[in-house]
């Protein structure tokens, strides 16, 4: 088991030393993401011991122990004998790993948590978690963290990289440029992990491999498993439908997802629990539309007006050529080189979606209408910047047009703190706007 340097175990430590034992950890996160791996080696380097309850293979004798938990001394000895591990008070963990397949035992942990004899963490994925959590009480005693698939900085440690984002990080405090032969090389190395992506798998298997047909074939196996959950949420198909949609809706460059032409003939209320479902699974990153923007964003969200974005680009990338059998290296390559003649601008704009949920903030964008007509100008994303809020165009080319951005500004120059053009080229701030190559994205 490779087990690659993760943002998350700092907050780990963090929740160990400070709450000490008080909640539950309980890491959410897509399937594949990492998390059971993240849990299992906190587990062995931060205890004396552990015992990593795997629920997704769990015999039945360590299930229905969860179904009666009166006699916690009883519940001890029994997983101490059946998993061979002493278990010492204070100085050892218990993981309830995909804890959503036994809702009894995530029950379970209010009681255990007041005990206070043990730490526990739970890992889950949050597929059909409303649906088994129905009939259980869900316990409060519980500190959630999310893992999202590894960032470009852990991406570049996974490499053997330690050096890079520092010199980023450097460069944007100061707010200076790189030069040409360092930014060609930086986007370079950015476009691999678009292409590779984020999710663990697919890392070793190009670590490994060196070779991107079997990157591919792992991010195809991962996107059937997300299929096959998304069943599990609609046997009807419709969560798969939306999923398998979102490189074609965003490639339309509309300004928002057209259910219907993913969905045709369903009722709004269903396909609204759909997507609340399918957004729940951290499978994808929606981006809601704000009616007015300012500092409270969420305050004015429109929940019927959304763009979707898959939560990985490296499985986006493979989802946009699913219809083959599998994408042949040549694409890839041309990919790497930027070479390939399609528009990629949609895949720098998931790609955007993607660093900014890594970094913990929610996705919201904007529209004005044109004066003359239907069309609309849009700002892809807006966040929160101090006590104002910062717009952020997208750029894969022509970036010395912005317009979306100029009527933004000039419509809500009051309210605005920075304005951001996401792009390709290099360092620069020009006329008030701020030009970030897109591999800083994560320092705004």
């Amino acid at each position: 088991m490779i087990c690659f340097k993760r943002k998350l175990y700092a907050a780990m430590l963090k929740w160990k030393q400070e709450r000490n034992g008080a909640t539950a950890l309980l890491i959410q996160g897509a399937r594949r993401v990492g998390k059971s791996t993240i849990a299992e080696e906190f587990a062995r380097n931060e205890y004396t011991s552990y015992i990593l309850i795997d629920f997704s293979k769990v015999s039945k004798a360590v299930a229905d122990l969860f179904d009666d938990v009166s006699d916690l001394n009883y519940l001890f000895l029994r997983l101490q004998f059946i998993y061979n591990v002493q278990l010492h008070e204070r100085s050892s963990v218990i993981v309830f790993d995909e804890v959503q397949l036994q809702p009894k035992a995530r029950q379970a942990i209010k009681h255990l948590v007041k005990d206070r004899r043990y730490d526990y963490i739970e890992t889950g994925s949050l597929i059909s978690v409303r649906s088994k959590s129905r009939d259980i009480l869900i316990p409060s005693e519980e500190t959630k963290i999310n893992l999202y698939p590894m960032d470009f900085e852990e991406f570049r440690w996974a490499l053997g990289d330690d050096a890079t984002i520092p010199l980023l990080r450097a460069a944007f405090e100061k707010k200076m440029s790189l030069g040409d032969a360092v930014h060609r090389k930086l986007m370079r190395d950015f476009r691999l992990y678009m292409l590779v992506g984020g999710m663990p798998q697919a890392v070793v298997a190009y670590i490994e491999t060196n070779n991107f047909t079997e990157v591919d074939t792992v991010k195809r196996d991962i996107i059937a498993l997300y299929e096959e959950d998304f069943g599990k949420i609609d046997s009807s198909g419709r969560a798969k439908a939306l999923y398998d949609a979102i490189p074609a809706q965003l490639s339309r460059n509309a300004s928002r997802y057209k259910v219907s032409t993913a969905i045709p003939d369903d009722k709004k209320d269903r396909i609204m629990s759909v997507i609340a479902e399918v957004e729940d699974s951290m499978t994808v990153n929606i981006a809601y539309h704000v009616d007015d923007p300012n500092i409270g964003l969420a305050l004015t969200r429109n929940e019927d007006y959304f763009k979707m974005y898959a939560s990985d680009t490296g499985l986006f990338v493979t989802l946009a050529f699913k219809d083959k059998d599998i994408t042949e290296n040549v694409i890839y390559e041309k990919l790497l080189n930027d070479k390939l003649s399609a528009n990629l601008g949609y895949v720098y704009e998931n790609m955007i979606a993607q660093m900014l949920r890594a970094s913990g903030k929610d996705l919201y964008y904007h529209t004005i209408p044109y004066a003359e007509g239907k069309k609309y100008y849009e700002v892809d994303f807006l966040i929160s910047d101090r006590h104002k809020i910062a717009p952020i165009e997208v750029k894969s080319s022509g970036y010395k047009s912005h317009k979306s951005l100029d009527e933004f500004s000039a419509k809500y120059s009051e309210r605005i703190m920075n304005r951001y053009v996401i792009y390709t080229k290099d360092y620069k701030r020009e006329n008030g706007v701020e030009y970030l190559p897109v591999y800083m994205t994560m320092f705004i």
